[in-house]
Formats: C-alpha cells, structure tokens, sequence
C-alpha cells in the first residue's frame, strides 16, 4: 500500500480556502484534516480526537520539550500545536492529510516535514480581498482593517510555497487546486515501491 500525501495550504482570511477544502474532501474521501492539540477549552459541539485534542497547558508544554510536534504556536493565550507521530500515521495508513495552518505553521512545517506539498491560495487583488471581507458582514470594520493588513504580511511569505493558486474564479481555483492535488499523488515519492513491485517476478532475459 502506498503512503498519503501531506499538503500545507495557508491563505489571508477572506480568500475563499474553506470552500475550496470542502470541495476537495468531498470529491476524495482519502483526504484527513491534521487534527491539532489545543490548550483552549472544547466548545459546543466538538469533540476530543475528532476536532481537536483537548489538554492542559502544563501537558501541551511537556509535549513541546519531547519533541511531539511538528510545529507549534501561542495565538491569544492558547496553545495550538500539530502531532507529528499521528500525522506520519494517518500517511502510512495511506491517507492524505491535510494541514489547514498560519504561516507561521507553515515554516515550521517546512523543517519538519519537508516532504510535504505547501500551497498557498491567493486573493485576486487586495480589493477583491476587501470586498469579500466586506461581503461577509461577520467583522467589525477594525478586524478587518487587521485581516488586510496580516494579508500583505502573508503573501510576503509566498515564495516559500510550491504553488501559488488565485481564486478569481471559484471553479477555476477549485480545478488548479484539484490538478496539485492529483499531481502530488503521482510523483514517485508518493509511492516509491511501486516500480519494484511491478518488477517483482518479471524475471530478466539471459544475454544471447
């Protein structure tokens, strides 16, 4: 069996990422959110292992000096953090997992999983950025002043992703993330015992 592929997408706020992941995971049943260890308190509806994994500060602190992450950061007080034993499981058992993270996620992850594939989704312009913001009628006009200005700061940090999709077009980035998609899974590092395999008992013929 081959092992899943890692794929990192980092995006500003407003680009339109979650549609384009719930579309992929519902056209591949193969793919799996990384699911992260938080020190925040669990919320209505989610569930430990299933949304997050749910534990003290002191516990999420002595994980951290074990080396159990792969990448790890304090946002408002709370500690998030990604597993990497459980993500290196989730890919033997040949799932795809998919880590929806920050930039700052995403460097670390570039030390820690270098063979993963980073993508990062890019707003058309920044005034399509804002209208969208705008267009949602969820943020206070200070939050998104904010989100435009870290958005600048993100796309600062494109070059270092693999590929770079604008959604001016939400079927199109869908089909451009859908083609990464696809395209990762067919490079060798994706299975790499798949020529020996087809190898296997494929005698070789005697010279003359």
């Amino acid at each position: 069996m081959s092992s899943g592929c890692l794929y990192v997408l980092c995006a500003p706020s407003g680009t339109g990422k979650s549609t384009l992941v719930k579309r992929l995971i519902g056209e591949f049943p193969g793919v799996r959110f990384s699911i992260s260890h938080t020190t925040r308190a669990p919320r209505e509806g989610e569930e430990h292992g299933r949304d997050y994994f749910f534990t003290d500060k002191a516990e999420f602190l002595r994980l951290v000096e074990q080396g159990h992450f792969a990448e790890w950061a304090e946002v408002h007080g709370n500690c998030y953090g990604t597993p990497l034993s459980f993500t290196r499981e989730l890919a033997a058992k040949g799932f795809d997992v998919l880590f929806d993270i920050d930039v700052q996620g995403a460097r670390q992850l570039k030390a820690s999983l270098p063979e993963a594939c980073f993508v990062m989704l890019l707003p058309p312009s920044r005034q399509v950025l804002e209208e969208r913001l705008r267009g949602r009628a969820t943020d206070s006009e200070e939050t998104i002043r904010k989100r435009l200005r870290n958005a600048r700061g993100e796309l600062e940090t494109a070059g270092m992703f693999d590929h770079w999709i604008v959604n001016d077009d939400l079927d199109a980035a869908y089909d451009r993330l859908r083609a990464v998609y696809m395209a990762r899974k067919l490079t060798p590092a994706a299975d790499p015992g798949l020529v020996e395999r087809l190898l296997h008992g494929w005698p070789r013929e005697e010279n003359g």
